[in-house]
């Protein structure tokens, strides 16, 4: 789903990587498989298209969780509160990014502190990739965790 937001020579800079579609979906997903857990959320956003010419340019707000752990360490939240500044282009019928550069405002990197949720009865906390409520649906269980 994420590479079908970008044309085939789309440019994307996010600083850790630049390079083409492929290459950043690939360093994206890459990324997030490492982590224990993850959340994108997008915010305000400004967009200018041209229907005439078929080009636009939009600058999209993010927050972005992640949870991650060094070797043998303790969990620990990284946020990062940033913008994409994109130019659009429609091609083949079919608009999508051309263009793309990550901004970061701002990050904390801290210690996890939620572990009390794990022994609070009746809190549903989320599961690793294929394990997670939304994947199992499985509405007889108890309490999962992570």
């Amino acid at each position: 789903m994420q590479r079908s937001a970008l044309h085939d020579d789309a440019d994307v800079d996010c600083g850790l990587m630049r390079g083409g579609a492929d290459d950043y979906t690939a360093f994206a997903q890459g990324s997030l498989a490492q982590l224990h857990g993850s959340q994108h959320i997008v915010g305000q956003l400004d967009l200018t298209i041209d229907n005439d010419a078929g080009t636009g340019s939009g600058e999209v707000y993010v927050l972005a969780w992640r949870r991650t752990r060094d070797e043998d360490g303790p969990e620990k939240d990284l946020l990062m509160a940033g913008r994409y500044v994109d130019d659009y282009a429609l091609s083949d019928g079919r608009s999508a990014i051309q263009r793309r550069r990550e901004l970061i405002e701002g990050a904390r990197h801290d210690p996890a502190i939620d572990a009390m949720l794990q022994q609070e009865a009746g809190i549903h906390l989320s599961g690793p990739r294929g394990a997670d409520f939304s994947q199992t649906r499985n509405w007889s269980s108890g309490i999962s965790g992570r």
